[in-house]
């Protein structure tokens, strides 16, 4: 259609109209609405005044947990800005963390028990487009049942660096893995490791990174991750790769939470959501370190490399795979080929109520011997046992 406009060799005459427009001023848990009216000078082919026309924020609004992301203020200057929205979340988020320089990079590394911990150390590595924050409740748990935890923020995510792509990082497979290498060394991580993995994009660069260093895993647990060559690619990567359309959606401010939300059975808290956009909200960067990063991996080949590379006879290490049945990004499907791969090495928990994001959906609230216990919050006293290391 708009295409269709552009290209007439006739001029397009529309009738003359004002618009009015009011603020309706709302608390965090209601909805910011831009009201439009509209009043032509000729009829408006029957239609009711009550009728709504275009938001031009719906793609927020629509949203409980991002509806204050964007708010029209009629003083930008004294209520509801970007730089205001900042300054009240730029401190979340960050438990446990702490910034660590490896080579010419500052990764933020989330750290809980200590290097004494008699049961060993656990490495936690997150999926696009979230970041650590997502294991904050698993990590203090598990170090209170005695582990050494450790979850970075991948470089491009989360408060870790963002350099711009083409000046000494540029979002490919084998970067992130010789980082990640560096960085395990500074943090003086000592194999054999509990490696827990999840998600899309650098939470599958971080299984190929195992097939390449068997040796160092003692033992790996697969949250919802694609397993297979027919793992679904969520739209969201499909639109990164779109060429203009894939700049402007790297940088809608709520698109990490949006993409969680669209993957669970729930909406974010507040709280919650503010954190996984900080980011985002912050600078550009993230957007066009995830831009980059999705340009530039192959779905379907890691995929292969990762259902091939786990298989009998090529992988002998125990594996758990703790999968959220609620995935709408994943079905159950996915898991259960995987298993089917290597039977002896892989046992498969299946966790009703629980999403893409198993570690964020639910909490733990009990650690005996190798079983943790995570609590659905819809209902509250329901429970399910879950062995991850």
């Amino acid at each position: 259609m708009a295409w269709t406009l552009m290209l007439s060799p006739h001029p397009l005459t529309l009738p003359k109209f004002s618009v009015s427009t009011r603020k309706v001023v709302i608390n965090s848990q209601r909805a910011t609405r831009f009201v439009t009216r509209a009043s032509a000078t000729e009829k408006n082919n029957g239609k009711s005044k009550d009728d709504k026309g275009f938001t031009p924020f719906g793609f927020v609004t629509d949203n409980p947990s991002s509806r204050s992301a964007i708010q029209l203020p009629e003083s930008p200057a004294e209520d509801g800005n970007v730089g205001q929205m900042l300054y009240r979340i730029e401190d979340k988020g960050k438990e446990y963390g702490s910034y660590i320089k490896s080579g010419k990079l500052r990764w933020f590394v989330r750290e809980t028990g200590s290097p004494q911990s008699r049961r060993g150390t656990v490495v936690f590595l997150h999926g696009a487009p979230t970041q650590s924050y997502s294991y904050r409740v698993v990590m203090s748990q598990m170090s209170d049942a005695g582990f050494h935890c450790f979850a970075p923020d991948w470089i491009g995510f989360g408060f870790s660096d963002k350099p711009q792509p083409g000046y000494g990082f540029d979002y490919t497979e084998k970067e992130f893995q010789e980082e990640l290498d560096k960085l395990l060394d500074v943090l003086g991580v000592n194999s054999p490791f509990f490696l827990v993995v999840q998600g899309f994009l650098v939470g599958s660069y971080g299984l190929t990174w195992a097939l390449k260093n068997p040796s160092k895993i003692s033992k790996l647990t697969i949250l919802n991750t694609p397993l297979t060559v027919s793992s679904p690619i969520p739209g969201l990567f499909q639109k990164l790769r779109i060429p203009l359309y894939g700049e402007f959606t790297s940088q809608n401010a709520v698109m990490a939470e949006r993409f969680i939300e669209a993957g669970s059975p729930y909406v974010l808290k507040l709280e919650k959501a503010d954190v996984y956009r900080l980011p985002y909200l912050a600078s550009s960067g993230p957007g066009f370190a995830l831009l980059e990063a999705a340009r530039k991996i192959n779905f379907r080949d890691i995929s292969s490399q990762i259902a091939g590379g786990f298989t009998s006879g090529r992988w002998d290490k125990p594996i758990l795979i703790a999968w959220g049945i609620a995935d709408k990004y994943l079905p159950q499907s996915v898991a259960e080929e995987f298993q089917k791969g290597n039977p002896n090495s892989v046992e498969l928990k299946l966790i009703e109520g629980a999403g893409h994001m198993p570690q964020e959906d639910w909490f733990l609230t009990e650690c005996r011997r190798s079983n943790v216990k995570f609590s659905d919050k819809r209902p509250p006293n329901w429970h399910k046992t879950v062995t991850i290391v």
